[in-house]
């Protein structure tokens, strides 16, 4: 699942590798090449659910600024990405039940100290919002109480909030313009689970967005 590292440990003022880095300047969201629509979406995940990609292409472009999500590889690989911790955009909550939620459990690079905390926080989501401590760090960025009240996260109109925030503060703009899928990967999901249908995703987003 996704968002499952030590994150909670970084610190901000930490400096970003030479790899991380950007190699271009951000360039604005051109229309309509690079618009984000509910058609388009269906286009990529044809058995998506339609208040998920609703609110995906609602505040896709506003979101995109603030996050420099402006060019085509940026946007390729941040729904490519998507689409497959969504499981095509149909859902917004980690599967599995109690038997998966309990390898959570005990997990401090999670943050998870309380008895029950790997269930409670399960992955939630777009990205898959994992771990106390991820509820607490990205809650305080939108100034939402997910640490209190974990459930937030499946509204869509914060998972995509919480999936622009994560993607800026990992920086995943420095891999998507090496068009790095697996580094891209690596940092959503702290490792290569589903790389393939990633790469997959990410080919048919590149046939659509042009």
């Amino acid at each position: 699942m996704s968002m499952k590292g030590s994150r909670s440990r970084r610190k901000s003022a930490a400096p970003v590798p030479a790899e991380d880095l950007p190699v271009e300047m951000p360039e604005a969201v051109a229309a309509p090449d690079l618009a984000v629509t509910v058609a388009r979406l269906a286009r990529l995940a044809p058995i998506g659910k339609a208040e998920i990609m609703a609110n995906v292409a609602l505040h896709f472009e506003r979101l995109a600024v603030q996050a420099e999500v402006t060019t085509r590889l940026r946007l390729c690989h941040f729904l490519a990405q998507a689409a497959h911790e969504t499981n095509r955009f149909r859902t917004l909550e980690e599967q599995g039940g109690p038997a998966q939620f309990a390898r959570y459990e005990g997990r401090a690079d999670l943050g998870n100290s309380e008895a029950g905390d790997g269930a409670r926080y399960h992955g939630r989501g777009v990205f898959q919002l994992t771990g106390r401590a991820n509820y607490r760090r990205y809650g305080r960025m939108l100034n939402v109480d997910l640490e209190g009240r974990p459930e937030l996260a499946l509204d869509p109109r914060i998972s995509i909030q919480i999936a622009f925030a994560y993607w800026r503060d990992r920086n995943l703009n420095a891999a998507a313009d090496r068009d790095d899928a697996a580094r891209v990967t690596q940092l959503i999901n702290g490792g290569a689970n589903g790389l393939a249908d990633r790469r997959q995703l990410l080919a048919t987003a590149k046939g659509i967005w042009v």
